[in-house]
């Protein structure tokens, strides 16, 4: 029984490709989770994939010359958030690095989520998950929320027109429809920003 779990495991593994993030929640249809922790076990101790944290594994992507690399942080998210059903939006200086407005990577990337806090380091990565109000969840995973928390990271006084330009450059038509109809969730002064500067005259 276990073996013909592991061939369906593998294959779904292989599936997704190199990089993916998983946990065994992600495999629990194919078995108990007794079962399901032994196919991992064989499965790392083969090394075929590779165990990140308590509970959180990857299938590796392999540079010929640098060796195993660490996955991306977009893939971890997705992987802690469906293990735990959380919503997750980007937030702090990481937002601002995905938006383009600030070319420093963070020490410590921070999700805020709709669950209990968390801390997971991985390689040379410190992601935060952190809990937040209802409100900030509205926006969560869109590109009104990566807006939002960019600019409330940098601060009222600290928005060029540089990282205006830079915001509209990034968004689509369907996003500034998103962002139009977002605004109003945001602060007084962001929400301005947003519909005067960004915006501009776009009435939805």
């Amino acid at each position: 029984m276990s073996q013909s779990i592991e061939n369906k495991a593998k294959s779904r593994i292989y599936g997704h490709g190199r990089g993916w993030c998983f946990t065994q929640k992600d495999f629990i249809d194919l078995g108990s989770i007794e079962a399901i922790k032994v196919v991992f076990f064989r499965l790392e101790k083969s090394s075929f994939i590779r165990r990140l944290s308590h509970g959180l594994y990857d299938y590796p992507v392999e540079h010929e010359r640098l060796g195993l690399l660490w996955p991306d942080v977009e893939q971890i998210v997705k992987a802690v958030t469906r293990k735990y059903g959380l919503k997750a939006q980007p937030s702090g200086a990481y937002a601002a690095n995905l938006l383009g407005l600030s070319n420093q990577v963070p020490g410590q990337i921070v999700y805020l989520v709709d669950g209990n806090s968390k801390e997971l380091k991985i390689g040379n990565m410190n992601i935060l998950f952190k809990k937040t109000t209802s409100k900030n969840m509205k926006t969560a995973g869109t590109i009104s929320g990566l807006v939002i928390q960019a600019l409330k990271y940098l601060g009222k006084d600290f928005v060029t027109d540089k990282m205006i330009e830079t915001i509209k450059r990034k968004l689509s038509e369907s996003d500034k429809k998103r962002l139009f109809l977002d605004a109003d969730l945001a602060s007084g002064w962001i929400a301005k920003i947003i519909k005067n500067q960004i915006l501009g005259g776009f009435n939805g």
